[in-house]
């Protein structure tokens, strides 16, 4: 693989705006009629959310992250998709790049809701 060209800059005001945080994957479940999207709830720490995840094409069983903790941004404006809302999104590795996504996990166990930065 070869890197992409690093993106253009941003202030730190900019990057500082993002809320992203851990949470534990407690369930992944098919959406129907998507050819993509998972339908994930994700414990962090002081409430659960529904965040949808287009993984359904990546992994031959999504069910294998449950109990896996990862960061998710979740102060993204809902979006509803496939007839879903979901409340966040899934950071993953690779998929941009055309690499099997992976999950951008912590290096040890958090608590969940814990930030990044």
């Amino acid at each position: 693989m070869k890197p992409a060209p690093v993106k253009p800059s941003v202030k730190i005001e900019d990057l500082q705006k993002l809320d992203i945080r851990v949470g534990t994957i407690e369930a992944v479940d098919d959406v129907e009629g998507s050819k993509k999207l998972v339908e994930l709830t994700v414990n962090f720490g002081d409430h659960t959310r529904t965040i949808l995840a287009g993984m359904k094409q990546e992994r031959e069983d999504p069910g294998e992250i449950v109990g896996r903790q990862a960061l998710f941004v979740v102060n993204l404006a809902p979006r509803k998709m496939a007839g879903l809302e979901s409340h966040g999104m899934l950071f993953d590795l690779g998929y941009e790049d055309g690499v099997t996504p992976v999950l951008a996990v912590p290096e040890s166990a958090v608590p969940d809701g814990t930030r990044a930065g």
